[in-house]
C-alpha cells in the first residue's frame, strides 16, 4: 500500500475567488475541479479547495485531509490491522473509489483510488 498524493483541505464559500491567489502561491493550474452532491471541488498543487454552502461542506468537515493510495483494497487491509475504523465504507466516486478511516488515534481521513485515466492525467503513473 502506498500514497501517492496528499491534499491539505480548504474550505471556502466560492471556489472562483479562492482559486487565482492559489494558482498565484503555488504556480499551480487547476488539475480536476468537479461537483459532489451540493459541494465544489477543486485540485490545485497540493490542497484541495472544497466550496459551497457552510452546512454542505460541514458534510465533509470530519476528516483532516484527502490521501490518494495506489489501492484502496490494500489501505483496508493496513487500517484494520492498525485499529482504524472505516466511518464511510469504500465507495465509488467521480474520481475513482474513496472511503473515509478513523484512525486509532481518532484522526480521520478520507482515502480516495483514483480511476486509471486520472492517475495517469495527474501523477503520469
Amino acid at each position: 500500500m502506498s500514497i501517492l498524493k496528499t491534499y491539505a483541505r480548504l474550505w471556502t464559500d466560492d471556489l472562483d475567488r479562492a482559486l487565482p491567489l492559489l494558482k498565484q502561491l503555488t504556480g499551480a493550474q487547476v488539475d480536476l475541479r468537479l461537483r459532489f452532491h451540493a459541494v465544489e471541488l477543486a485540485a490545485l498543487g497540493d490542497f484541495l479547495v472544497i466550496a459551497g454552502p457552510a452546512e454542505e461542506r460541514a458534510k465533509y468537515a470530519h476528516a483532516s485531509a484527502t490521501v490518494v493510495v495506489e489501492d484502496l483494497d490494500d489501505l483496508q487491509t493496513t487500517l484494520k490491522a492498525a485499529d482504524a475504523t472505516v466511518t464511510t465504507p469504500a465507495t465509488v466516486g467521480p474520481t475513482g473509489r474513496f472511503l473515509y478511516a478513523r484512525h486509532a488515534d481518532g484522526a480521520e481521513i478520507e482515502y480516495v483510488e483514483w480511476a486509471p485515466e486520472l492517475r495517469r492525467r495527474l501523477l503520469g503513473r
